[in-house]
């Protein structure tokens, strides 16, 4: 069975789409960006960029000083935003010698110099959304065995399956079926633009230890409401735990 491809998606650096959806970006309540269709730049193949053309900025731009060289896109230029009186420091950045024609006079903007992304009326996080991704949570009926040391830590009928795009499926577990007095919060988080605020335990039996094996995210956003306040585990992080579905072990 090795003709099968088990993940096709990909999306190769340097590909340059045009968007469909109105994008805006904003400082301190300053409107500095809004385009209809933005162009969506993938630098690499997780995710694309927006760049928008001069006549989609509400700010002045003001030449900063030359940018890094990107392996897909070539050399770059940074510029400051200046909106009023403000100044967002080399939070522009333009790549004259792109190998896209359409994007050398377009700039990208660094997502951390602006407080609010909108695409279309609904908020962005953490970057840009791919509009090739989708996140499906399926409730579930499989069974889900979860053991470390021969401690068995979680045992559920009821799953909800999470898939997304790329990625293999994630199962969430109701905590009742998890036996949460093993584990111990962390300050780990992490912030997905399709499913949220991630936080996560730590679990340990006897004298093992596995650092931030569950998460669940408490708010999760609309794609993902199906898995709010549940959890799963990520046996990626120790052979050690045994993950099994319907009496196979996976991870």
């Amino acid at each position: 069975m090795t003709d099968i491809v088990q993940n096709p998606f990909t999306i190769t650096p340097g590909t340059v789409q045009p968007g469909q959806r109105r994008v805006r970006a904003f400082s301190a309540g300053d409107l500095v960006a809004d385009a209809v269709a933005p162009l969506l730049v993938w630098e690499h193949p997780y995710y694309p960029q927006f760049f928008f053309l001069e006549r989609d900025l509400e700010a002045e731009l003001e030449p900063a000083s030359e940018g890094p060289r990107s392996k897909v896109l070539g050399p770059s230029e940074l510029f400051d935003v200046v909106i009023g009186e403000r100044v967002l420091p080399k939070a522009a950045r333009r790549f004259p010698k792109a190998p896209t024609e359409a994007m050398r006079e377009a700039f990208t903007l660094t997502w951390s110099s602006f407080d609010t992304w909108l695409e279309e009326d609904q908020v962005v996080f953490t970057h840009a959304r791919s509009p090739y991704v989708r996140i499906d949570a399926l409730a579930s009926s499989r069974h889900v065995r979860v053991v470390l040391n021969g401690e068995v830590v979680a045992d559920s009928s009821r799953p909800v399956v999470l898939y997304e795009t790329g990625l293999g499926p994630r199962y969430y577990l109701p905590r009742v079926d998890v036996r949460m007095d093993l584990f111990t919060p962390t300050t780990t988080q992490s912030h997905c633009p399709y499913k949220g605020t991630a936080s996560y335990w730590s679990l340990a039996v006897g004298d093992t230890e596995i650092a931030d094996v569950l998460c669940g995210y408490e708010t999760p956003l609309p794609e993902a409401a199906k898995v709010a306040g549940m959890v799963a585990f990520l046996p990626e992080k120790d052979a050690a735990l045994e993950f099994w579905v319907d009496g196979v072990r996976i991870g």
